[in-house]
């Protein structure tokens, strides 16, 4: 994501909620940040229509972060 943004390409990184922290350690392991949207966890056993209602609920935010708007 850091190579494709350098380029110009925006990007947002979609995780489960348990990987806040990893995520964030990564980021400063890597000595970067990345935008992030994180969604409910578990994500393993949902169904189709299950995470059609995860997805539909994170697209919004997503949109925003890619567009560079602040959400609210």
């Amino acid at each position: 994501m850091v190579n494709l943004e350098a380029q110009g390409v925006p990007g947002v990184f979609v995780a489960s909620a348990e990987f806040v922290d990893a995520a964030e350690h990564q980021c400063r392991g890597l000595g970067t940040t990345a935008d992030s949207v994180f969604v409910e966890h578990p994500i393993q056993d949902r169904t189709d229509e299950e995470m059609v209602v995860i997805a539909d609920a994170a697209f919004d935010e997503v949109v925003r972060r890619l567009l560079g708007k602040e959400s609210g």
